[in-house]
């Protein structure tokens, strides 16, 4: 099995990223996706799905096209999880995400 671990990323504060990932590690034909966002700055974890997340998930095959991620606070660190069932198992990976000036 491979790591949860998608990938670590800057993104800029004034960008607005559409990323992806392909669930074939973990299983295909993925559904039941959710995705969130937190803001984990210093430790605390809180739910800032709705002001950072634009759109809604989609699934092509194996590859997830996760919603818009934008409106990025500089100098903040994000976790953005995606929550899936594929096999009769759920797994939840996520990316990690750096916010930049």
């Amino acid at each position: 099995m491979t790591d949860r671990l998608i990938g670590k990323y800057t993104q800029g504060d004034d960008e607005t990223i559409i990323y992806s990932i392909t669930t074939t590690s973990w299983g295909s034909s993925p559904s039941n996706v959710v995705v969130k966002a937190y803001d984990v700055t210093g430790g605390t974890r809180t739910d800032v799905s709705e002001t950072v997340l634009s759109g809604t998930a989609s699934v092509d095959g194996d590859v997830i096209t996760l919603p818009a991620v934008t409106g990025l606070t500089a100098g903040k660190g994000y976790r953005i999880e995606v929550k899936f069932d594929s096999g009769g198992n759920t797994f939840e990976p996520y990316i990690e995400i750096e916010a930049e000036y």
